[in-house]
């Protein structure tokens, strides 16, 4: 097992994984995040959208018992739950852990009131996601997510091995050179399967009350939150 970057040990991390293989350099990272870290310090946050099926099957490959969890705020779209179902189905070796926050929906709305995510956001997400992937990575050294720097502004800049600050950990993300085609190109070849979502114009998919098609091609997160100013959920920003 070679050493393994952690947060505290962190200095000036070059960037040295060939992105110019058939993977763009994503299974070579994950071989070595893999190789790296012990199985119970590493961990895949997925949000089973496009990109993370692809991951799975990459990991599957690399790791076929590998961790993934799944934040489940109990306001995901049913096709997501379906295309979960389905993946389980396809990788049973998986360990696919379904992560619900600990403040129930009916709780949050005594305690915050109804409909949270239209009047804070924010404060709706940081209950139902930040938290619950903070209580699972308290015991991680570092996690996988499928960010591609394409995505928009705010990920342009992404590394396949990043300093997370918001988690005191390393957050591994082997996508970040592949396009939009790339990842469809992929699925179709491998016959993955997939959101249906994805074939109604959701690119990008969270929960149910903030997500809507969309229509106009550009920034594949403008479905997300619109009309709000928000652009993500809180995981990948300080």
């Amino acid at each position: 097992m070679t050493k393994p970057v952690t947060y505290e040990n962190w200095t000036q991390h070059s960037n040295t994984f060939d992105h110019r293989d058939e993977t763009k350099g994503a299974k070579t990272v994950l071989e070595w995040a893999y190789h790296s870290y012990p199985e119970d310090e590493i961990v895949y946050a997925s949000s089973f959208g496009a990109e993370a099926i692809v991951l799975i099957d990459l990991i599957h490959q690399v790791k076929p018992d590998a961790h993934i969890v799944f934040l489940d705020t109990g306001l995901h779209f049913l096709e997501t739950y379906e295309v979960i179902d389905r993946m389980e189905s396809r990788f049973p070796s998986l360990r696919i852990e379904r992560k619900q926050p600990e403040i129930s929906l009916e709780e949050q709305a005594a305690q915050f009131g109804s409909a949270l995510w239209k009047r804070d956001p924010n404060k709706c997400c940081e209950l139902r996601k930040v938290i619950p992937l903070r209580e699972t990575l308290t015991t991680k050294q570092a996690w996988i997510s499928g960010l591609r720097r394409e995505q928009s502004l705010t990920r342009a800049n992404m590394e396949f091995i990043n300093k997370d600050e918001k988690f005191k950990n390393i957050k591994i993300c082997p996508l970040i050179h592949w396009s939009w085609e790339d990842v469809w190109s992929y699925i179709r070849i491998k016959d993955l399967p997939y959101n249906r979502l994805h074939d109604q114009q959701y690119p990008s998919i969270g929960c149910f009350p903030c997500t809507q098609p969309v229509v106009a091609a550009g920034d594949s997160r403008a479905g997300r939150w619109a009309g709000s100013g928000k652009t993500e959920c809180g995981l990948h920003t300080r």
